[in-house]
């Protein structure tokens, strides 16, 4: 393979469009041995979520997927959104451009959000002499916007190598800002309408149990198909717009240094104003329609994915969690899995909209009150 065509190589990779696919190990392609993995998590989250900051938690964590996707110029490269942190896979010639977003981020996040996030570049030929892998696979969430799935393990090395000190990323110097076009978190948190909102993780357990995890992954996503909706956080017609403020110190952070933030500000709300009206009275301006944005909403959310394990965020009937639960339970005391698990009132919504007349806009959802970070940290109360 070219190094042309290694660049493109998430391009490459076929689209399926049933989530169930995830299980299917033919959906996935290993990654060049050319490319890097870009990781990044707030340390000591779990303290700064039992703060009351979770917003600004899943900022941080969406904010290194729009740094370092915005440094590249392309928005299709394989990432996935953890809650706490982020993981973009990139070819190894935009290395130099990673680091400086990974660097820049990091400073940012730290004086604007007062949270240490931190950083590392990890070589795939590195993952591959440990005998681990990272393989890819494209999941279709709609039309207009795909996800990657992450298999083979490689991931969960690097995240833990950096864990460990290794690979890492400096922050760059005080002032340094990172481009974040299109980060944003103006959505109220989104109640359960089902009874819980539940954020699950599963791991595999046993290397020589990988048939019984998929058969546990597929129980589990069959469980919560059944509760309509494939149990989405979000309703089918899109979250209800209301006239709300909260989240716009946050994106005007994200959108200019500290003397140009009043007056961005004043510009979100302005907009918020707008499209208020606008999704209020069945009006649309210049072919943007806020009921069809809000479907696509819906269709663009990430509230499931393939990590190296299952990640769900759902909004689900406790009869239906219970009986997850019982399979992760089971599975658990087989040695098939690890998992965790944490409930909530309601979910929460980070955007990355580039360019909001486009129809690929990306929506990350996790739980409102810890969400994956949560159930990382019960996972781990578990092991030990």
């Amino acid at each position: 393979m070219s190094k042309s065509s290694n660049d493109n190589f998430f391009d490459t990779v076929p689209i399926f469009v049933e989530f169930e696919g995830v299980v299917d190990t033919a959906n996935y392609q290993p990654l060049p041995d050319d490319w890097v993995l870009a990781t990044a998590d707030i340390v000591s989250s779990t303290q700064a979520i039992a703060d009351g900051r979770y917003k600004a938690v899943n900022m941080a964590g969406a904010s290194v997927i729009s740094a370092l996707l915005n440094a590249v110029g392309k928005k299709d490269y394989p990432f996935v959104f953890g809650g706490d942190g982020a993981l973009v896979a990139l070819p190894a010639s935009l290395a130099g451009k990673a680091r400086e977003a990974l660097a820049a981020v990091q400073a940012w996040v730290a004086e604007d959000l007062q949270l240490n996030l931190r950083a590392a570049l990890v070589p795939m030929v590195d993952i591959r002499a440990m005998g681990l892998d990272v393989r890819v696979a494209r999941f279709g969430a709609s039309p207009d916007v795909s996800y990657a799935m992450f298999a083979g393990g490689g991931a969960s090395w690097a995240e833990a190598q950096m864990k460990a000190g290794k690979y890492i990323v400096n922050p760059a110097q005080s002032g340094t800002r990172p481009d974040l076009t299109g980060l944003s978190c103006r959505w109220n948190p989104i109640e359960a309408r089902n009874g819980v909102i539940a954020s699950i993780i599963a791991m595999p357990g046993t290397p020589g149990a990988s048939a019984q995890f998929r058969n546990l992954v597929s129980g589990i996503v069959a469980v919560a198909a059944g509760q309509g909706h494939g149990a989405h956080p979000l309703p089918a017609e899109g979250p209800t717009i209301k006239f709300t403020t909260k989240g716009v110190d946050a994106e005007a952070r994200a959108a200019a240094p500290p003397g140009k933030r009043f007056t961005r500000k004043l510009a979100i709300i302005a907009q918020i104003i707008l499209i208020f009206v606008l999704d209020r009275f069945g009006l649309t301006a210049g072919g943007w329609d806020p009921k069809v944005y809000k479907r696509e909403l819906v269709q663009n959310s990430d509230f499931r994915k393939f990590d190296d394990g299952l990640k769900m965020t759902i909004d689900i009937e406790p009869e239906r969690l219970h009986r997850i639960e019982m399979l992760l339970e089971d599975a658990s005391s087989a040695g098939i899995a690890r998992y965790g698990l944490h409930r909530q009132d309601s979910a929460l919504i980070t955007c990355f909209v580039p360019t909001p007349m486009a129809h690929d806009h990306i929506h990350f959802i996790d739980g409102a009150a810890g969400g994956y970070a949560m159930a990382a940290s019960n996972l781990k109360a578990k092991l030990s």
